[in-house]
């Protein structure tokens, strides 16, 4: 049987389906109910495959870019090189993201959303398995800008399809898409320094011995290996089980596009029914700006929430490791329930009560910002407030209006600019203002700007469809009257 992908949340059924139910004579009606049903339960077995398969992809993607952290030591001794002046490896992994986010929504307005994510994937696979064996900084550098382009593609690739598959009733996938994302880059270090071992530890290798062997490494040596075996296996065995697993996961999406042919894909165009808001292009500009501050504001804090806590709130250096472990812990924990509170909760509902918890939160925060108390308990509810809000966007902003790969890619691109630019503001002002408890300033004002941006995006996005409702129901009275007249003049 030919498996056909039908948009959900068009409400109507396939030109096909539509084509047999209008021609079909009466004698073969029960068949066509039968075929129709059997079709029906194929087009929801296949939507329920790729949406497992999407997640399963995104845990890849939350293991391979978690990866860094944990292993991040271990590729600096790789290359010769301490961590300050490998810093840049960060910087080419982000704008190689930016580009691959905006590649991405172009190239899947054009092309096989399949074929596209496999591609990226099986890219993927070939830059984790060719990170460990850099043996030079700028072909690390290189490497992991062109490893941010390809999880930048299925980064917007999967919240892109996932829209397509669901539609508007695509809640919760999204919350289980992201929770995906948040269990792969939770299990990453445990896999990377538990599982697979300790690779390079850190009384082994000071900053000074980093320092002496980048001099005593001549430039012929370094122009000369380029790759090479890494010192200590444990890091290539890292990156090769996560390239591996993302490899087997890349085949199925290989799979999906052979199955699928270029008739059914266009027929699946024709089909959907696509909506766009009055003010289309200003919601994409304010959800650019509210995903700027929601991401930035969330990586700000969860990098910073340590030397806050160990300088300005006088904590030990276990009890800041703590609070930061409790940060993700309760932000992963949300994202996970979240899957559940989707199913009878509208999105903006949930935008709602998590800018509530964030902006209630990060206010007790500045308010009572030395606290050990105060500290524990607003962190914890930050994290979870801050759990759903991405999806949920994803998910709200789909009821009015259809996201293609361009939009996609447009709001993907601002939640990556303020991953960028917020810490790096950030760590400039805290570095300028010790005493001040800057990190906390900045989730106040984060959380501030999009409980401000919300309510404006929802009167832009509902205001066409109260009009449109109105002149519904002035059209349903004037037939009534109408009819009423017609009624009125017979019986005269």
């Amino acid at each position: 049987m030919e498996l056909e992908l039908e948009p959900c949340g068009a409400g109507a059924p396939a030109a096909g389906q539509r084509l047999l139910q209008a021609e079909a004579p009466a004698d073969n009606e029960p068949e066509a109910v039968v075929g129709s049903r059997r079709s029906g339960r194929a087009d929801s077995m296949l939507r329920w495959f790729i949406t497992v398969l999407l997640c399963a992809a995104f845990l890849g993607l939350g293991m391979s870019v978690a990866i860094l952290g944990p292993t991040f030591q271990d590729l600096a001794t790789n290359v010769n090189r301490n961590i300050s002046s490998l810093s840049l490896i960060f910087v080419g992994r982000a704008f190689g993201y930016l580009g691959g986010s905006v590649i991405g929504g172009v190239l899947f307005d054009s092309m096989n959303h399949f074929l596209l994510l496999g591609v990226s994937m099986f890219a993927t696979t070939v830059g984790l398995y060719l990170v460990p064996f850099c043996k030079t900084a700028v072909l690390l550098i290189v490497m992991m800008s062109t490893f941010g382009v390809s999880i930048g593609i299925l980064d917007t690739g999967g919240n892109v399809l996932i829209l397509a598959i669901w539609g508007d009733k695509g809640a919760p996938h999204m919350q289980a898409l992201h929770f995906s994302f948040a269990l792969g880059a939770f299990l990453a270090p445990l896999l990377a320094k538990l599982a697979l071992g300790t690779t390079v530890s850190a009384e082994n290798h000071t900053e000074a011995d980093f320092n002496q062997s980048a001099f005593n490494q001549s430039p012929e040596a370094d122009s000369e290996t380029l790759f090479g075996i890494p010192d200590d296996m444990n890091l290539l065995w890292a990156y090769a089980v996560i390239g591996a697993y993302i490899f087997v996961v890349a085949l199925f999406f290989f799979a999906l596009f052979l199955k699928k042919s270029s008739k059914q894909e266009k027929a699946r165009a024709s089909a959907q029914r696509f909506r766009r808001a009055k003010y289309h292009n200003t919601l994409l500009c304010l959800l650019f700006l509210f995903f700027f501050f929601y991401v930035g504001a969330e990586v700000t804090y969860g990098s910073y929430v340590f030397s806050f806590a160990t300088t300005h709130a006088g904590m030990k250096e276990s009890e800041a490791a703590g609070l930061n472990s409790i940060f993700w812990g309760t932000f992963a924990a949300c994202r996970g329930m979240a899957i559940f509170f989707a199913t009878c909760l509208q999105p903006g509902t949930m935008i709602v009560l998590s800018n509530i918890g964030s902006l209630t939160s990060s206010l007790f925060l500045v308010l009572f910002n030395k606290s050990p108390v105060c500290l524990w308990i607003a962190t914890s509810v930050y994290g979870a407030s801050m759990a759903t809000t991405f999806p949920s966007g994803v998910s709200w902003i789909e009821q009015y209006t259809t996201i293609h790969g361009k939009a996609a890619a447009f709001f993907v691109v601002g939640a990556a600019l303020g991953e960028m630019a917020i810490p790096a503001v950030i760590g400039i002002l805290q570095g300028k203002c010790p005493d001040l408890p800057v990190v906390l300033y900045a989730s106040l004002g984060s959380s501030v700007a999009t409980a401000v941006l919300f309510p404006v995006l929802y009167k832009l996005a509902t205001l066409p469809l109260d009009r449109q409702r109105k002149e519904h129901r002035k059209s349903e009275d004037q037939k009534v009257l109408v009819f009423l007249g017609i009624k009125e003049a017979n019986q005269s």
